[in-house]
């Protein structure tokens, strides 16, 4: 399938009625259903809930745009096409789902507005973000409307599924730090109404504000569950090569999403899984230069640790003597061999491990890597991903080698 952001327009839908039309049923209509909370999951559907598309309404460069995500996923498309974007948005939503304000996601928000989008009469300006999380529940949307001007505020939020809206919030009183937020109840009364913060997304406060005693009010809670554990954990891959070549302090620290402290994580989890370690040797056995037996740190004095490559023959190479391409291979194929216990990622911790998906962003993905590389690398993800325990997405400015991979699913942007 092939994306195609649409041109942009000089004017912006106002941010006072944010969010597309509403599915065909709201919080009243009594025809409208979703799977009931305590039914259990449809056969075919995800075990663990996951992203399945992302959609970017009025993002940056962005408008009308929609990705079709699947475990391994590779966007494709020239400089200034919107792949960094694409992948920031998705961040800036798993963030949000795990409670962030949107201060912390958006430091400059104004670069997120569609370059030409003029204000409303009451000078406002701002995007449009949201996504799909495919489940035990079935789908489920999330979309959110963000003023960026002249205040950072969330506008309008719509949680909904089955044609079912769950949760909708709206902007009434632009002098409140308030939403208005009403979400399915099923009972006597059809919605229940309450304000909610206008700096942070609203869908996983659900949990601190439905009471769960009415079957509408599990049906809230089991969407909010999805789309927030589909969200979260999101470890986002960007190996810094210049800084990965100096030793590192030992410590319990995760791998941090520049990799510059891979070797002090090598020196931990090298005796805690002998078998994934194999794996890793094997990888990167694959895509370095001269034969490879063992990757490991050792000691340099004061505490610190480099990760070197044990050639067989009584010779250590130090990772400062590689190159750009094969510090970058190295990491992210630690990284496609680990899990959020080893990477700085944000899990959510009410629910079971074996229940959650940790996903991969990786932005130049076939940076500094040779076609050998890439190729072994996008293997490696596809064997990892076809275990169901992580997702990836890359962004490449060519597609087409990528398409000899065959799980893997390229979607092209168009600038």
């Amino acid at each position: 399938m092939t994306a195609f952001p649409a041109p942009v327009t000089p004017v912006t839908p106002p941010l006072s009625s944010p969010l597309p039309s509403s599915p065909p049923s709201s919080p009243s209509s009594p025809s409208a259903s979703v799977p009931s909370a305590s039914e259990p999951p449809v056969q075919g559907r995800p075990e663990r809930p996951c992203v399945s598309e992302l959609r970017l309404s009025a993002y940056a460069g962005h408008r009308r745009a929609r990705f079709p995500l699947g475990p391994l996923t590779v966007l494709a498309g020239p400089s200034g096409s919107g792949k960094t974007g694409a992948l920031g948005a998705y961040e800036a939503l798993a963030r949000l789902a795990g409670g962030a304000p949107l201060d912390e996601v958006f430091p400059d928000p104004t670069a997120r507005v569609p370059e030409r989008a003029r204000p409303d009469a009451q000078g406002r300006r701002g995007f449009r973000i949201g996504c799909t999380a495919d489940g035990p529940r079935g789908p489920v949307r999330l979309d959110v409307a963000v003023q960026a001007e002249p205040r950072l505020r969330v506008v309008g939020e719509r949680l909904s599924a089955g044609g079912l809206v769950l949760l909708e919030t709206a902007l009434r009183d632009p002098g409140r730090p308030t939403v208005e937020a009403s979400w399915y109840t099923g009972g006597p009364a059809a919605v229940t109404r309450a304000s909610l913060p206008d700096d942070r997304l609203g869908t996983p406060l659900l949990p601190l504000r439905v009471a769960g005693r009415t079957e509408g009010q599990r049906q809230v809670l089991a969407a909010a569950e999805q789309m927030v554990v589909a969200l979260r954990s999101v470890f986002v891959c960007d190996p810094r090569p210049g800084r990965m070549r100096a030793p590192v302090p030992v410590g319990a620290g995760r791998l941090t999403r520049g990799c510059e402290n891979l070797a002090a994580v090598l020196w931990r989890t090298r005796a805690e899984c002998g078998r994934r370690h194999a794996l890793l040797v094997e990888a990167v056995r694959a895509g370095c230069a001269g034969p490879v037996t063992d990757v490991l740190a050792e000691p340099v004095g004061d505490g610190r640790v480099r990760a070197v490559l044990d050639r067989g023959d009584g010779t250590r190479t130090g990772f400062e003597r590689l190159g750009d391409g094969e510090l970058r291979y190295a990491a992210m194929a630690l990284v496609l061999l680990t899990g959020p216990g080893v990477l700085e990622v944000d899990p959510v911790g009410e629910v079971p491990e074996a229940l959650q998906t940790l996903t991969v962003l990786a932005d130049g993905l076939d940076l500094g890597l040779d076609p050998r590389q890439r190729g072994e690398l996008l293997e490696l993800a596809a064997r990892m991903c076809e275990r169901g325990h992580i997702r990836f997405t890359g962004a490449v400015s060519d597609g087409s080698w990528a398409r000899e991979v065959p799980a893997a699913r390229v979607v092209d942007l168009v600038p």
